[in-house]
């Protein structure tokens, strides 16, 4: 048993809460609460997916528009121009990193802050002392079920956030769980569509119109703005209209947020296109059963057809997170590949082998739509062995890490790693 798991099992929670509550007062303290300054616009962004991606286009169009504009992500820190990678592999970093973070931004002239959200980060109170002006929900699906006891629990950690936050609110129309967030009362209340699935009539409504995803990137109509952008995925529509939902609110232009976001080259492990041809390689952090079936469709919009070939690289992380949707991901990758090589991802303490046969189990029911499936433990050789079978006019994609730079293994250690660094070698 790990030092975490004996807290977990043998420290009473409301001990435990009192004890991140305390940490998070203590560390704004230190920094002479930065959060609650009242010349800082502090924007927190959380949800399942999309969230390092809408923080880096809400940053560009803030900048756009002549703010000097900070924020976090899974991805980087950022104080106006400078930048720096986010090595913690946490997406919402501990308190006391936050807390000097805003005290910098603070010190260096910062107008908007952006902030990634996470529900084990509102458990432990990473949010407190901070004074979000907006929030914004992008969408939800099935992850850290285990953690938080339960579906439910999960959104209602988030939903806090929302409760906690009473000034402007910002959610996904289209996603069936924004009728809870709808309920959370603010001053302003705004929701960006596509498909017009759940709207409140009495929301600020901002709607993507002739809405085109292709091999190109993406494009859509706002009024009279059309707006392309060089990423795939619908997906990123959504990450634009909740980066111009929260612009607009702050009297942005159309215009420049068209201008923003027509320069974006997308961020690190983020469907990363590290070859075009003679096959395409792409890299995604992608790690929950809805993500997955997002980047699939996306590069194989034709599930089981032969020719292009979708040859996946994928794992499942260890240290006892989500153990159920490790057959889920299997089955997934079953429906949408025509080679599956499963492998490595961070495996903590827990047998990498067992992690590999969980995920295999899902394919199994499936093994009449695939030929090729591959266990490979070593995950360079999982990645060398998708470009050795990848041929003209297919395509590989290596999900799970994205650009994190570390695996994590057993006792604690973590080895240095870049998933776009290997697949370049391999391709060498």
């Amino acid at each position: 048993m790990t030092t975490k798991d004996f807290i977990k099992k043998f420290i009473p929670a409301f001990i435990l809460s009192a004890y991140h509550y305390k940490l998070a007062l203590f560390g704004a303290a230190i920094f002479d609460f930065p959060g609650l300054n009242k010349n800082l616009k502090i924007i927190g962004v959380t949800g399942t997916s999309g969230k390092s991606t809408t923080i880096d286009f809400i940053t560009r169009i803030l900048e756009e528009a002549g703010n000097k504009v900070a924020s976090i992500s899974s991805i980087r820190f950022k104080v106006g121009e400078r930048e720096w990678e986010n090595k913690y592999k946490m997406t919402m970093p501990g308190r006391f990193v936050i807390q000097k973070f805003l005290r910098q931004a603070k010190n260096a002239g910062c107008k908007y802050v952006v902030l990634e959200v996470t529900s084990e980060g509102l458990r432990q109170f990473r949010h407190k002392f901070i004074n979000f002006d907006t929030v914004v929900f992008t969408n939800l699906g099935k992850e850290h079920i285990e953690s938080h006891g339960g579906f439910e629990n999960y959104r209602n950690a988030k939903l806090e956030f929302f409760r906690s936050c009473r000034n402007i609110h910002a959610i996904n129309a289209d996603d069936e769980n924004s009728k809870y967030f709808a309920k959370t009362p603010a001053i302003y209340n705004l929701q960006f569509t596509i498909y017009n699935k759940f709207l409140n009539s009495n929301f600020q409504t901002l709607t993507a119109e002739d809405v085109v995803v292709n091999q190109y990137g993406v494009s859509f109509k706002i009024q009279d703005t059309k707006f392309q952008i060089p990423l795939l995925g619908i997906f990123n529509v959504y990450n634009a209209l909740a980066a111009i939902c929260v612009a607009q609110n702050y009297g942005v232009s159309l215009d420049v947020c068209k201008k923003a976001l027509e320069k974006a080259k997308g961020i690190p492990g983020r469907m990363e296109i590290v070859q075009k041809d003679p096959f395409m390689v792409v890299v995604d952090y992608a790690h929950t059963p809805d993500q997955l079936e997002k980047v699939y469709k996306t590069l194989h919009p034709k599930p089981y057809t032969l020719n292009p070939n979708l040859i996946c690289v994928l794992g499942s992380c260890g240290g006892g997170r989500d153990k159920w949707k490790r057959p889920v991901l299997g089955k997934i990758a079953s429906q949408y590949c025509d080679e599956i090589i499963i492998t490595n991802e961070d495996p903590y303490d827990e047998n990498p082998s067992q992690i590999l046969s969980e995920i295999k189990s899902g394919i199994s029911n499936f093994q009449f739509l695939i030929s090729n499936v591959y266990e490979i433990l070593d995950r360079r050789e999982a990645i060398k062995k998708a470009v050795e079978l990848a041929k003209p006019g297919d395509t590989v994609v290596i999900t799970g890490k994205g650009s994190e730079p570390w695996m994590c293994v057993e006792n604690g250690k973590k080895i240095p790693w870049d998933d776009r660094k290997i697949a370049k070698e391999a391709l060498q």
